[in-house]
């Protein structure tokens, strides 16, 4: 079966059953309870006895998104809609702000809705480089990626590029051995550019189909960062012309505002095309998805709804504002 067509059924929401969907939409829904809960607990304190919304209570629903860690850049977007909704009827009623709020919201992702997430065709192993700095899932995130890989039938190396830290390499060996996918390392402070020089030879010399390579989480000043992973990438190039094929940026979704700040850093260093983010599971700051979402242009790919191995779900847009505004 070809790589195009393994994946695509590992992925694919069209070839779940609808007991599976219920599933992954109930982890969802669970995952956002307390960003829900924040959210509409704070605008139902504002709104209390109020039959319609005027000028005068924007400032208030301005303090709410961000304090929503939707940030301040995105909640002056929707901000400003909302004045010019107000302008143009004098005030909205408090039903309509509510949807007024869930249009808005939508209309701030910039990707199409996936069904499914398909790996383009190509005939070397697909190279994604994981980013990301200590703490945010990183590992984690690896490792039940790798899963959902192995589980559709493909041949999966991981690379332990982060070589600073010898948890950093303890951990991602560990997830190698309970997915029962090959990985190779070196020893503690080894160059992580050899790392992926080995692992990207040993992947095509033993026709893998997916590499994962993981890469240091030390957030320094941006030139070293950008020198660092602009090496690993120029290594990349001699095994394999097109790798990386995906940089892979991973955020703590739980952090708030300093994953947004995190995006900044990584985003200035290299181009990253693809997010994943963690932990929405236990937080009330599942806001800042839609503010990354918004403010860098660049597709959230993934989200960690909790602490299973197979609870990385492909990131659906409609799915994640539905499961804030329904009910």
């Amino acid at each position: 079966m070809a790589l195009f067509d393994k994946f695509k059924n590992i992925f694919s929401r069209e070839n779940k059953s609808q007991e599976d969907k219920e599933i992954d939409k109930q982890k969802l829904d669970d995952s956002l309870n307390k960003t829900k809960s924040n959210f509409f607990d704070k605008i139902s304190k504002k709104i209390a006895g109020k039959s319609k919304i005027d000028d005068n209570d924007l400032d208030d629903f301005e303090e709410i998104l961000i304090s929503s860690d939707i940030g301040v850049e995105t909640t002056l977007k929707i901000i400003n809609n909302l004045e010019l909704r107000v302008k143009k009827n004098k005030y909205i009623n408090t039903e309509d702000l509510y949807s007024i709020l869930r249009e808005e919201i939508s209309n701030l992702f910039i990707q199409e809705d996936l069904e499914e997430f398909v790996i383009p065709k190509v005939n070397e192993p697909y190279v994604i480089m994981v980013v990301g700095v200590n703490g945010v899932g990183k590992t984690t995130t690896i490792g039940k990626l790798a899963y959902k890989f192995k589980s559709a039938g493909l041949k999966v190396v991981l690379g332990a590029g982060d070589t600073f830290r010898a948890a950093a390499v303890d951990q991602i060996s560990i997830w190698a051995d309970r997915v029962g996918v090959e990985i190779v390392k070196q020893e503690m402070g080894s160059d992580p550019a050899s790392v992926a020089f080995d692992t990207l030879q040993s992947a095509k010399a033993k026709n893998a189909d997916v590499v994962i390579i993981d890469t240091a989480g030390r957030l320094h000043n941006k030139i070293n960062l950008m020198n660092e992973l602009t090496k690993i990438k120029n290594v990349m190039h001699k095994i394999i012309p097109n790798a990386p094929h995906d940089v892979m940026l991973v955020l703590d979704a739980s952090t708030g505002q300093n994953a947004i700040e995190q995006a900044k850093q990584f985003t200035a260093a290299t181009k990253v095309t693809s997010l994943a983010l963690t932990k929405l599971d236990g937080s009330a700051k599942g806001g800042v998805v839609i503010g990354i979402s918004d403010q860098f242009n660049i597709p959230v790919r993934y989200i960690g709804v909790g602490e299973g191995i197979d609870d990385l779900q492909l990131f659906n847009s409609k799915e994640f504002v539905n499961s804030i505004f329904d009910n």
